[in-house]
């Protein structure tokens, strides 16, 4: 049994949603939320409301818009708990998950950001069996329902994410990898935990993947441009040979349209 000086003491934990086109309130039971939340509902009316779930408090951001770096900013400006979860609409947390997270947390006290396993019927994902220290050379594996932080330190040091990348945005992915991207800039501590916070439900398509196609290898380009200006050609590069079976491409084809993609950015 928890005390209740020690219950008192217990950070406070937020739930950040980055959803589209909730026409119901149905999503707190489907994500099974266990503590406070914002869901930044992209769709087609503006309005800002509140409602209870299992008490606990959820807050409705619907606004007319497009963009999924905007909509996570639109909650996480919001965010008042000690510790934030990035989340999106096709997931369903573990049970327990607000203690899960609070663990993780207190048995690395230096950690500002915790990345948390995902449960797959197919894994595809990156799955993290040992806890260790995330560096450059290992952030790409992540995405941003995975991410757990300190909401002190990523305010302190102004974090936010990219309008400009990600779903719905210019260049259609890599707002969670600019995101942590900018953590390690920053000199934010991260680990990795072996430790699955919640399921992949995957009951809609992806707003953004469309297939191996020109666009994404130049958004993909465009992205290593803006993540590392000094050495995206050789990030570009390794990417290509590394992944030439799963793009099904010759290496140099793939190089090429990605240095497209970057050489948008170094231009401008």
């Amino acid at each position: 049994m928890i005390c209740t000086d020690c219950a008192r003491q217990a950070p406070t934990l937020q739930v950040l949603v980055a959803a589209v086109n909730q026409t119901d309130y149905t999503l707190p039971e489907k994500l099974n939320l266990q503590s406070d939340a914002i869901i930044g509902n992209q769709c087609d009316r503006n309005s800002i409301e509140m409602m209870d779930h299992n008490g606990h408090d959820i807050l409705y951001l619907n606004f007319k818009e497009r963009g999924v770096g905007l909509n996570r900013n639109n909650a996480w400006m919001r965010a008042s708990a000690d510790i934030v979860l990035f989340a999106d609409d096709d997931m369903r947390y573990v049970d327990d998950y607000p203690n899960i997270v609070r663990e993780a947390f207190r048995a690395r006290p230096d950690a500002d950001v915790i990345l948390f396993n995902l449960i797959e019927a197919v894994p595809r994902r990156f799955i993290t069996k040992k806890a260790f220290r995330v560096r450059w050379y290992n952030i790409l594996r992540f995405g941003a329902a995975r991410i757990a932080a300190k909401t002190e330190a990523l305010r302190r040091r102004g974090i936010c994410f990219n309008l400009c990348f990600g779903g719905g945005a210019e260049y259609s992915q890599g707002e969670d990898s600019l995101f942590l991207t900018e953590c390690l800039k920053k000199g934010l501590v991260i680990y990795a935990a072996p430790v699955f916070i919640a399921e992949l439900t995957e009951e809609r398509d992806s707003t953004w993947f469309k297939g191996y196609t020109e666009k994404f290898f130049s958004d993909h380009g465009a992205l290593y441009a803006v993540m590392a200006p000094k050495l995206y050609p050789f990030l570009c590069l390794q990417d290509a040979v590394r992944k030439r079976n799963t793009y099904q491409r010759e290496p140099l084809k793939s190089f090429r349209m990605m240095m497209r993609g970057a050489g948008k950015i170094v231009r401008r």
